[in-house]
């Protein structure tokens, strides 16, 4: 085993608990911390603990932001009668990428997961409630996870919202871009079925 210094250690313990970093890619970013130069490593410290200082939730949307409302909701040309529904920020940056979406989002900050203690109480939800019943929403588009959770968040809101009297949709589901069909498993092969459109 490689022996470190204890500082050097102590860092990479605390890389290791950053998503999609094991020790490999830890000791890596040590190796470039050591090499950087001291005012380049200075900024990314500042930087790090200014996101963690400035960074909030929208008001509105629950989105990232670092003033009340987040750059998307204060944007005038958004469609502010279509939302679309996501469990974390993270969606909303995915989306955005795929550059066709031109309405709001509302953020959950989660999903319906029992066996992980979390339920419906646990989602932002009430605010989504709010802007359904001010009557200004012409359509919700839940865009959770395809996976147990997301379904199983998906089907609570359906039931929770259609009452309100909002038109629901789901995105469709299925089979990637550019893949084929033999090497589609079953469920994304049912759900592909499910989701399709007329055309």
């Amino acid at each position: 085993m490689v022996n470190y210094t204890a500082s050097i250690e102590k860092l990479i313990e605390c890389l290791i608990k950053l998503p999609g970093v094991g020790r490999r890619s830890a000791e890596r970013i040590v190796a470039h911390v050591l090499g950087a130069p001291k005012e380049e490593i200075k900024i990314l410290s500042e930087f790090l603990y200014k996101v963690k200082e400035s960074v909030r939730s929208c008001q509105i949307c629950n989105n990232l932001s670092e003033e009340e409302t987040c750059k998307i909701c204060q944007d005038l040309s958004r469609q502010k009668d279509i939302v679309c529904v996501v469990e974390k920020p993270s969606d909303v940056t995915a989306i955005e990428k795929a550059g066709n979406f031109h309405g709001s989002y509302h953020v959950l900050l989660g999903s319906i997961s029992p066996l992980e203690g979390r339920g419906p109480s646990d989602l932002k939800i009430d605010g989504l409630i709010q802007r359904i019943k001010q009557g200004s929403l012409k359509e919700i588009i839940i865009a959770t996870d395809a996976d147990t959770e997301g379904e199983t968040t998906a089907m609570y809101l359906t039931k929770l919202l259609k009452p309100l009297g909002v038109h629901l949709s789901r995105i469709g589901l299925g089979i990637p871009v550019g893949s084929n069909l033999e090497y589609a498993d079953a469920t994304t092969l049912s759900k592909s079925l499910e989701s399709r459109r007329t055309i």
